[in-house]
C-alpha cells in the first residue's frame, strides 16, 4: 500500500536527518579542537519499485560521512616544539596501536628526550647524519645526546685578498715574523680535545703572482715547541693569473702536534677556494691592487658543547643548540600525503588511518612530492564554520520536522481508511 511507503518514507527521512544533526554537532563540538576537519553527511535516495516506467522512491538513506580537508587558519604559539602544515600531509604518529597521520602539531619533547603528542605517540621522521643529509629510514624523532663531543679542526676556508702591490724584497724570519712578512691575520683552530688553539697564517710574496704561507702557533702549545716563540706547523703556495685570480694552491706542509693529551700529527687542510687549475672562478682568494684583507674565515671545528636550546626550520628540520656555539641538525619531521585524503579512516584523538578508499601513505619530507610546508610556533585550528554549522543544524531541524508530518499524515489516512468498516 503506498500509504505505509509514504511512511516508511517518513521514517527513513527522520533517521537520516538525526545522522546529519550528529554530524553537525560533532563539527560544533570540535570547534576548537587542534586540526579538527569537518564532515559532511552524503544522502542517497531510495528507489523501491517502478510502475510502466514510472520509479517510486522509498525514502532516503545516509550513503556515507565525509570529511572536509580544507586548510585550517594557522594561529601563532610560544612554543617552540608547535607545528603546522601549510598545504597537503598529514604527521606521522606511532603507537602500540601502530602508524596513524593527523594535523595536529601540538608536540612537545618527553622525558626519554623523544616528541610525542600530547596522548605519548611518538612523532616519526628522518634522523640526519653527521654529514648532514636525512637518512631513508622512519625512527622516533629524539635527543639522545645532550652533549656533544668536541671535534678537531679538519679544515679552514678563506676569503681574502692579497695586495698586488707589496714588495717581493721580505726574508721571512720565523723568530721575527710580524716584521719580514707582507700580511698575517689570525684563525682559531681546535686539536682532538676540543682545545682551541690560535693559529697566525704569514704571507710573504715571493715574486709576482707567487705567494708563500705559513701557518704558525704558539710555541708552548706545540710539542717540542719553545715558549715565546712561534713554531711552523704548515705550509704553502699560491699562485695567481695577470687578472689577480688565484691558479693554483699547494700545500707543502700540514702537521699540528698540539701538546696536552691532543693526538699529534694533525692534518688541517687550509683552502684558499677555488682555483682556476681545478675548474673554480679563483674570486675567493684574489691578488688586487687593494690592502690585503680577510674577508671571511671558515674552520669546522669545535669544542665540546651541551644543549641549550631547540629550533625547527620550515623544513622540518629539528636543529640542536649547543653551549658551544654550533647549531647541529638532529632529524627531519615526515610529511604523509595520500591520493584521496577524504577516504581515511578516523580513530580518534585528531588521528586518522590509511583505509582502501585513501590508499597507502606516501611518506616524505615537506615541501617534496606535493607535500606542504612546516611552520614553528603555530597550529592549525579547526576548520568548523559556527555560522555555517548552525544553518546546517536548521536547515536538518526543519527537514526532520517535515518528515515527522509526511508520518502523521500517513497515520491519519490510515486512521480513515480504518474508519470504513465502522462507518
Amino acid at each position: 500500500m503506498s500509504i505505509l511507503s509514504a511512511m516508511h518514507a517518513g521514517v527513513s527521512g527522520l533517521s537520516g536527518q538525526s545522522e546529519a544533526i550528529s554530524v553537525y554537532g560533532d563539527n560544533i563540538a570540535n570547534a576548537n579542537t587542534t586540526g579538527f576537519k569537518t564532515s559532511r553527511p552524503e544522502f542517497q535516495d531510495v528507489v523501491a519499485k517502478s510502475l510502466a516506467g514510472s520509479q517510486i522512491g522509498s525514502g532516503v538513506k545516509l550513503a556515507g560521512i565525509t570529511s572536509i580537508f580544507s586548510q585550517g587558519s594557522i594561529q601563532q604559539t610560544e612554543s617552540p616544539t608547535d607545528l603546522s602544515i601549510t598545504g597537503d600531509g598529514f604527521f606521522v604518529l606511532k603507537g602500540t596501536d601502530g602508524n596513524s597521520f593527523t594535523r595536529n602539531g601540538s608536540f612537545h619533547f618527553n622525558k626519554e628526550g623523544k616528541l610525542t603528542n600530547q596522548d605519548g605517540l611518538h612523532v616519526l621522521g628522518f634522523p640526519i647524519n653527521e654529514s648532514g643529509k636525512a637518512g631513508a629510514k622512519l625512527s622516533d624523532i629524539s635527543i639522545e645526546h645532550s652533549v656533544i663531543d668536541a671535534k678537531k679542526t679538519s679544515e679552514v676556508n678563506m676569503l681574502m685578498n692579497l695586495d698586488l702591490r707589496n714588495d717581493a724584497n721580505l726574508v721571512f724570519d720565523k723568530e721575527h715574523p710580524d716584521q719580514t712578512s707582507n700580511f698575517s691575520s689570525g684563525v682559531t683552530v681546535y686539536d682532538s680535545a676540543g682545545t682551541a688553539h690560535s693559529c697566525t697564517l704569514f704571507f710573504n710574496k715571493e715574486k709576482n703572482g707567487v705567494w708563500k704561507w705559513r701557518a704558525m702557533a704558539k710555541g708552548d702549545e706545540i710539542i717540542e715547541g719553545k715558549k715565546g716563540e712561534m713554531a711552523e706547523c704548515a705550509s704553502g703556495k699560491l699562485t695567481f693569473d695577470t687578472d689577480g685570480r688565484l691558479k693554483n694552491q699547494i700545500i707543502e706542509t700540514s702537521s699540528f702536534s698540539f701538546n696536552k693529551g691532543a693526538l699529534p700529527n694533525q692534518f688541517i687542510k687550509f683552502s684558499f677556494g677555488s682555483d682556476k687549475d681545478h675548474g673554480g672562478t679563483g674570486l675567493e682568494v684574489t691578488q688586487y691592487g687593494t690592502n690585503s684583507e680577510f674577508y671571511k674565515v671558515l674552520q669546522d671545528g669545535y669544542t665540546a658543547g651541551t644543549l641549550t636550546g631547540m629550533t625547527f626550520a620550515d623544513t622540518g628540520i629539528l636543529t640542536g643548540i649547543y653551549s658551544n656555539g654550533e647549531n647541529i641538525n638532529i632529524a627531519q619531521v615526515a610529511i604523509s600525503k595520500f591520493e584521496s585524503p577524504e577516504g581515511l579512516f578516523k580513530v580518534g584523538q585528531n588521528r586518522f588511518r590509511e583505509s582502501r578508499n585513501s590508499g597507502q601513505p606516501n611518506i616524505g619530507v615537506a615541501q617534496t612530492g606535493g607535500r606542504g610546508s612546516v611552520s614553528v610556533k603555530t597550529i592549525e585550528s579547526s576548520t568548523t564554520d559556527i555560522a555555517s554549522e548552525f544553518i546546517n543544524l536548521m536547515q536538518a531541524q526543519r527537514n526532520f520536522q517535515a518528515n515527522s508530518k509526511v508520518i502523521t499524515t500517513s497515520d491519519e489516512m490510515l486512521q480513515e481508511v480504518m474508519n470504513i468498516k465502522r462507518n
